[in-house]
């Protein structure tokens, strides 16, 4: 696999009903087809070498051996490509007929599964042509096609075969056929759990109305609740419409997300890439998969190529590319944070709610969030005190617009100067205060602690802690300083997420303010601190503008972010994490740059653990956070040596 991806393929050819050698031929150039496009897995239709609507036919002893001998040819002209294929056939063997799937790998049959419940309801009569697969795992029947029938060996049969890669044994696949999804217990949460990462579906599901979106919802579905790819291939025309008309409507799903899917009466094939490393590491996360090992492993070739990814790679993957998304998103996320912060400031009975408010987006978006919270209670917003606290590095363009949000929120503020007391500090430190060193920065971010904290106790409040996610995986706060608070909203949204949720304040401002007027000039406020640098201002302006840009010193937040999604979440190795950065970032990002910033993030990351095993308690939000109670239980002493030296050896590549 390149870096765990594998092509996969729902592919329809065009049917011709009962005419195996004209399936089987269009079954081959779609094959081939699939092959060029670097495929290494198609799945075909339903009884796609016959057609499956025979009706009748297929009681009659020269299809059955007509579609015997298509199966041999397909695999045979198969044999050069590096591709595995699933087609549907019929199958006559001792006292039974059964509606079947091939697995066809180096011109050999691989495999025969046979469907395993046979519809009996509307428009579907199977259960006059064929017989169900033996029962598993109580009585098995036979367990062997005989030589002769398939190829010059015994072939595998039954619904307990896993098709194994021969050189990466853990991705394997396994089969279930059409209405095997729509029964309350598939047969595919058996294959998961035996170990199937991707299950294929040869399916003949005709098409009425509605049933597109419901069989949409099945494929998802299953594959959410089997942490696997599902590949539905589905009838096309072609097939007769004498009671039915199938529309071929295929779909490639991973883990309850679409990668990819047909529209109806389209045909041909559906490719996308599958990232079978994501599936096994969640699955080994989250820890409910017990391994079923009485299942046959078939060895098969899922030879993956050196490929450009035919599936986009979100640059900022906690954001929500789909603006009606990224809305009920914000929407979600900010009752969230809301909630949390409302139980606590009930459960304490605090008097007030005190933060830092210095005009940048995290102060900002904390301030919002204890809004909501106050408005959820029932309480007056002037019970919310927001503190400026300017200092040497304070601009008049960020103290203005903490200044002019305070007002249009409606909250008490207050202005408490720290320049006496960080220069008093100085002196009792030794410190000349013209040296921009660690002490120089982090003196002010102390002392502004202390006032939030000392104010807090005056009014008899909390404090709102204002740091955000990306801020903590690179510890880029400062230790008993704006790294503590008594409750922080924001612990578990990164730097990108926090952008987009102030920008969808500015948009809909009806929450926060009332009249025209007022929401105007609070949505003016919020575009002009969504304009600003993002920086502590902890250093000196020059000219008046920000001297200190966070993002040319510790690199972009929207890298920083995508890598921190990618570890956290993913467990995906440096080499990985690259890849997906390369295809995600394009020119703007060189890869050199994104290695640069990539030594950064770990090296960070790891020797800034300390940080984050005292944080406060903050509402989690998202599927990534780092609190040392839960999510990220990390030793602060653990070593980087293991990335950094494999980000080394791609700085050589």
């Amino acid at each position: 696999m390149m870096h765990g991806f594998l092509r996969v393929a729902a592919a329809t050819p065009a049917c011709t009903v009962a005419d195996c050698t004209a399936n089987a031929a269009e079954i081959i150039a779609l094959a081939k087809e699939a092959a060029a496009r670097g495929v290494s897995l198609a799945v075909f239709p339903e009884l796609s070498v016959t057609g499956y609507t025979c009706g009748d036919l297929f009681s009659q002893e020269a299809l059955g051996a007509a579609a015997l001998s298509a199966v041999r040819r397909i695999a045979a002209k198969t044999a050069e490509l590096e591709l595995t294929l699933a087609v549907g056939f019929p199958l006559n063997l001792g006292n039974a007929r059964y509606n079947c799937a091939a697995v066809i790998s180096g011109g050999k049959v691989r495999g025969v599964v046979p469907k395993s419940h046979i519809p009996n309801y509307g428009e579907f009569y199977e259960i006059r042509h064929f017989t169900a697969a033996p029962l598993y795992p109580d009585d098995r029947g036979t367990r062997e096609i005989p030589a002769g029938l398939l190829g010059a060996d015994p072939v595998p049969f039954g619904t307990d075969l896993l098709f194994a890669d021969e050189i990466a044994p853990d991705l394997a696949f396994a089969v279930e056929i059409c209405e095997d999804l729509w029964v309350p217990i598939p047969p595919s949460s058996r294959h998961v759990q035996a170990g199937a990462v991707i299950v294929a579906n040869l399916s003949a599901s005709n098409e009425v109305i509605g049933k597109a979106e419901y069989r949409r919802s099945l494929v998802l579905g299953q594959s959410g609740r089997g942490m696997c790819a599902y590949l539905y291939a589905d009838a096309g025309t072609g097939e007769s419409t004498t009671d039915m008309v199938f529309a071929a409507h295929n779909l490639i799903a991973e883990n309850g997300s679409l990668l990819a899917e047909s529209a109806l009466f389209s045909g041909g094939l559906l490719v996308a890439d599958v990232d079978a490393d994501r599936l096994l590491q969640e699955r080994r996360r989250v820890n409910t998969f017990r391994n079923e090992g009485s299942y046959r492993r078939i060895p098969c070739a899922l030879k993956a190529r050196d490929q450009t990814p035919c599936r986009t790679i979100p640059r900022h993957p906690f954001v929500p590319a789909d603006r009606n998304d990224l809305a009920r998103r914000c929407e979600e996320i900010f009752a969230l944070q809301t909630a949390g912060l409302a139980k606590r400031l009930a459960h304490t009975r605090a008097a007030s709610a005190v933060l830092g408010l210095s005009g940048g987006l995290d102060s900002t978006l904390a301030l919002l969030v204890t809004v909501r919270a106050f408005q959820l209670l029932g309480l007056d917003r002037a019970g919310i005190l927001a503190v400026t606290m300017p200092g040497f590095g304070t601009t008049k363009r960020t103290r203005g617009n903490a200044l002019a949000l305070a007002a249009a929120l409606g909250t008490s503020t207050e202005e408490i100067r720290i320049h006496k007391a960080v220069k008093q500090h100085f002196a009792d430190i030794g410190h000349d205060g013209e040296t921009y060193d660690i002490a120089y920065e982090n003196s002010q971010a102390r002392e502004r602690t202390q006032i939030l904290m000392d104010k807090a106790n005056q009014t008899g409040g909390l404090v709102i802690g204002t740091g955000d996610l990306s801020e903590l995986a690179l510890g880029w706060a400062t230790y008993n300083g704006d790294h503590m608070s008594m409750y922080a909203v924001n612990a578990s949204i990164p730097k990108t997420l926090v952008r987009h949720l102030v920008g969808y304040c500015a948009e809909h401002p009806a929450s926060f303010a009332e009249g025209e007027t007022e929401r105007k000039r609070f949505s003016k406020v919020l575009t002009s601190i969504l304009d600003t640098p993002v920086s502590p201002e902890l250093l000196p302006p020059k000219d008046g503008e920000i001297a200190q840009k966070t993002e040319h010193i510790v690199g972009p937040y929207e890298l920083h972010d995508f890598f921190l999604y990618y570890l956290a979440r993913w467990g995906f190795s440096p080499r990985k994490i690259l890849s997906l950065a390369v295809a995600a970032f394009g020119p703007d990002y060189g890869r050199s740059e994104i290695l640069r910033w990539m030594k950064v993030f770990y090296r960070r990351f790891f020797s800034q653990q300390f940080k984050r095993s005292c944080l406060p308690d903050g509402p989690k939000v998202g599927s990534v956070t780092l609190s040392p109670r839960s999510d990220w239980r990390m030793p602060s002493d653990a070593s980087a040596a293991l990335w950094l030296a494999e980000i080394e050896e791609l700085e050589r590549e």
